[in-house]
């Protein structure tokens, strides 16, 4: 299982936390033995430009499954079990050339899933701008021979390149538009003006951006002209960390019944 740490520039990710990280991560996982292949910490501070503060920075990891038949399997599981439409984090399409982004992306789509995401992340680099531009082409084409209406998000993921200029950030967005991409994703893209330009660049099509906190942002977002938001892990972090608390209060609980 290979585990990796990304921190944005107000973030502390200082080598010693890169290995405590590896120990937490593979002492909870490891029983998943081999099905797990990638686990990402993601450490970010949405509410300052300045350093963070411990209590201002939110981590948020996330689990790749072994393979593509893996997540064929769960999108099925997810389909069959509600009449909502299921968006599919389809991650880099399960390979790098477009054709294969092509096949895989077809297999994707007979699940029946509404929308899926296509990324520009290799799993160890950024494609090259020419090469995620094919790939969301292939990905069109794929989508387009089964079922028009299946909504294609392009994702660029900028947060995993420590310096990245947000005018590359948006210039990506905006070749992945005109290459088929109906909504454009880049995470934690959250400054306001940042946001305003890229919402210029790619309009008419919607921006999607990544959200940690249900308050006045999300609002703020929506006049801004964002006009999808994803919780990424915020919701499940936010029902661990209640089902904690409550775990909590029952130990304390006992040890009061004890004394």
């Amino acid at each position: 299982m290979q585990v990796l740490l990304h921190s944005d520039p107000n973030t502390d990710g200082r080598h010693g936390m890169a290995e405590h990280l590896q120990t937490v991560v593979k002492g909870a996982l490891g029983r998943f033995g081999e099905r797990v292949t990638r686990v990402e910490a993601h450490l970010s501070d949405v509410h300052s430009q300045a350093k963070a503060s411990a209590d201002g920075v939110h981590c948020t990891l996330e689990a790749r499954l072994l393979g593509l038949d893996a997540v064929i399997a769960h999108l099925r599981l997810l389909v069959a079990a509600t009449a909502l439409p299921i968006n599919a984090d389809f991650e880099n399409g399960f390979a790098d050339r477009p054709e294969g982004v092509a096949r895989n992306v077809a297999l994707a789509v007979e699940t029946g899933i509404a929308a899926l995401s296509i990324e520009d992340w290799s799993g160890s680099a950024l494609y090259e701008p020419a090469l995620a531009v094919e790939r969301l082409r292939a990905a069109r084409a794929a989508i387009d021979a089964i079922d028009p209406s299946v909504m294609l998000v392009g994702r660029s993921e900028n947060f995993r390149v420590p310096g990245m200029a947000v005018s590359e950030s948006i210039s990506r967005a905006v070749a992945y538009s005109e290459a088929g991409a109906d909504c454009l994703f880049v995470p934690f893209i959250l400054d306001p003006g940042a946001i305003a330009e890229l919402v210029a660049a790619v309009a008419p099509k919607p921006v999607n951006v990544i959200v940690q906190d249900y308050d006045q942002r999300i609002r703020m977002f929506a006049a801004l002209g964002v006009r999808r938001c994803s919780v990424g892990g915020s919701l499940a972090r936010r029902a661990w960390l209640a089902f904690d608390e409550a775990a909590q209060a029952l130990k304390r609980c006992e040890a009061d019944a004890l004394t």
